[in-house]
């Protein structure tokens, strides 16, 4: 019997689009780690939950080009903290370094494509949850971008 390959198991832990408690548990170590202060790619997220109205904490890569700092979801469709953020009006707190307070602004769906190609540069374990190599031209990204909500990170 062969072993599962790395995408596999990357994939097992948000089955059904949600973690699964084993990848809480990895969030949780990320969160309270050394990383999102000091990895240039490493963030971590709070914002406000739309229905339990708690602060809600999770990982994510953040990647800058032409200038800006981005945030994209690597699971398609629409995932939680996606729609906290539409339900936020776009405000958050970031850690990226130190915290601030930021606005999350969805970009829009034509101006994705270059955003998800980079992202996948720099965020290998999300490469798994994608449905195009990282390395696919521009025009394979055009046709995703509506699956992969992208936030451009703008301060307060």
């Amino acid at each position: 019997m062969s072993k599962p390959r790395r995408g596999a198991k990357l994939r097992a832990l948000y089955a059904g689009g949600h973690p699964t408690e084993k990848a809480k548990a990895i969030h949780r170590r990320f969160i309270h780690g050394p990383l999102p202060r000091v990895l240039p790619i490493a963030a971590v997220l709070q914002v406000r939950g739309r229905n339990s109205g708690k602060v809600i904490e999770l990982p994510l890569a953040i990647i800058r080009i032409h200038g800006a700092w981005y945030l994209a979801s690597m699971l398609e469709g629409t995932s939680n903290w996606v729609e906290n953020v539409r339900a936020a009006n776009g405000q958050a707190r970031l850690l990226h370094g130190r915290w601030r307070d930021v606005s999350l602004v969805e970009v829009p769906t034509s101006e994705r494509a270059p955003i998800l190609k980079r992202y996948l540069v720099f965020a290998w374990s999300a490469r798994a949850h994608f449905s195009i190599n990282w390395r696919a031209p521009i025009e394979d990204f055009e046709r995703i971008a509506p699956l992969h909500p992208v936030f451009r990170v703008d301060p307060q």
